[in-house]
């Protein structure tokens, strides 16, 4: 299973920090994640950087059982 780190906004959007999926790529675990926590989740998201292992990766990347997949929200300060 790859285990999913939401960090910032994506924590607050989901309702965990993290969390456990089972998926051959990136997309599928993304996609199950959606379903899981719902439309505000998805639209951070679509706005959102995806690492996995802490390196970017596209969404068509295949996944391990150990492989860490961190949603990254854009940082808005002041």
């Amino acid at each position: 299973m790859a285990k999913l780190i939401l960090l910032g906004p994506a924590h607050d959007a989901a309702g965990t920090r993290e969390d456990f999926f089972d998926g051959d790529t990136l997309d599928a675990v993304l996609n199950e994640a959606v379903e899981r926590y719902g439309p505000a989740f998805e639209e951070l998201l679509d706005v959102s950087q995806v690492w996995l292992n802490g390196e970017p990766a596209s969404r068509s990347t295949p996944l391990d059982v150990h492989d860490e997949v961190t949603v990254l929200p854009p940082v808005s300060g002041g």
